[in-house]
């Protein structure tokens, strides 16, 4: 089932004009900030992860098993350029999505980005928490981290907004990225 939090009317209290897509590497705390962002900005929340499981019919796990991640990539793809066609809300997507050029160009152009940075030793200890994490099966988990972190790090920091999700509290952190995009929207 997809997660989506709907409040009533969908408020949309910050009177955004465009969707919120929350970027950066697994751990850094997209979903969990996402969520609590979506309730207090009252928009709808969407995980595009849990929206391609549902498509597929299967966990992300499963489609990186059985399909590849060639399969997964052109299915967040699809998901994603949906979601971004419709009315502003939230979106926590996966790791790897803003690094496709397509999904990028389309955030660009339709979205607000929201990086949300950690460290490695945040990152390490909220990956930690759960063993589902398809592209940390293969190794060390910081031996991928630092990898990733050296390649993506350059693609996330064109996002529109830069939080630091790190040691500060979600909640903090959901107050500064209102107060960017009330911000951004008031310009």
């Amino acid at each position: 089932m997809a997660d989506h939090n709907t409040f009533p009317a969908n408020r949309n209290v910050l009177g955004l004009t465009r969707p919120v897509v929350l970027v950066g590497l697994m751990g850094a705390g997209k979903s969990t900030v996402g969520r609590r962002l979506a309730r207090d900005i009252e928009l709808e929340f969407v995980d595009s992860d849990n929206e391609i499981a549902e498509a597929a019919g299967c966990s992300i796990s499963d489609i990186f098993e059985i399909y590849g991640e060639t399969m997964f990539r052109d299915l967040e793809k699809r998901v994603l350029l949906r979601l971004l066609s419709g009315s502003p809300l939230v979106i926590a997507t996966g790791g790897g999505a803003f690094m496709n050029p397509d999904i990028r160009a389309a955030v660009k152009a339709k979205a607000t980005s929201v990086w949300l940075k950690a460290d490695i030793e945040t990152l390490l200890e909220r990956v930690s928490r759960r063993d589902s994490r398809p592209l940390l099966k293969t190794g060390d988990k910081r031996s991928i981290l630092e990898r990733l972190i050296s390649e993506r790090h350059p693609t996330y920091s064109e996002a529109d907004i830069t939080v630091d999700s790190g040691t500060a509290a979600h909640d903090k952190v959901v107050t500064e990225i209102a107060r960017q995009l009330a911000r951004r929207e008031n310009k």
